[in-house]
Order: structure tokens, then C-alpha cells, then sequence
């Protein structure tokens, strides 16, 4: 950099700095033409790869083995879902008796 030049800041997503994380641990030649090309330092990508590890621990330490906890529904939620499960089986019983009308009738029963 020239004197006077200030470094411009720019946001860069999450998803790109664990791609360059990603390819920085595969490449076998020179990392600085990486680090270059995408205008990061060192310091930066040691940032990400900190970041990267706590997030990853973090992920791993909320993942339990065994069954998933169930939902809690409150009282109200539970009785619409009741009310719609009987309106439903209602509806479901008046089709079959039709569907079983129907049926004898096309059959000459």
C-alpha cells in the first residue's frame, strides 16, 4: 500500500470465509496467492479458523444422542388440533359409508 491508502473494509458472508478457510487447508502450493486474491491476512484467516472451531464445538455439544424432546403444545393449541382431528375423522367415516354405497351399487348389490 502507497501512503495514504486506507484498506477498504467490505463485508464478506459466512459462507465465503469457510470456503477460503476450506481451501486454504487443501491447497499444497502458495497460500499467500489465496490470501492475496480474496485481500485478507493472516491474522484474518486465524480469526475464521477460531470462529469456525468454537461454532463447530458449539454444534457438537447441542447434538444429544437418543430421542428428540417432544413439543410442548399449549392447552388451547392441543384443543383446536382435538376439535380438528374429530371434525376430520368425522368426515372421514361419512366418506367411507358413501364410498361403500357407491361401491355396492356399482357392483349390483
Amino acid at each position: 500500500m502507497t501512503q495514504g491508502a486506507v484498506r477498504i473494509r467490505r463485508h464478506i458472508p459466512a459462507e465465503k470465509k469457510y470456503a477460503i478457510l476450506e481451501e486454504l487447508r487443501q491447497s499444497t502450493g502458495n497460500k499467500s496467492e489465496i490470501l492475496r486474491r480474496e485481500g485478507l491476512y493472516t491474522a484474518d484467516i486465524q480469526r475464521y479458523e477460531v470462529i469456525a472451531r468454537e461454532g463447530a464445538i458449539r454444534a457438537l455439544g447441542l447434538s444429544r444422542p437418543g430421542r428428540r424432546s417432544s413439543h410442548e403444545v399449549t392447552a388451547k393449541e392441543y384443543e383446536l388440533l382435538k376439535n380438528d382431528l374429530a371434525r376430520k375423522d368425522k368426515a372421514l367415516s361419512e366418506m367411507a359409508v358413501e364410498f361403500t354405497i357407491l361401491k355396492k351399487k356399482v357392483n349390483g348389490e
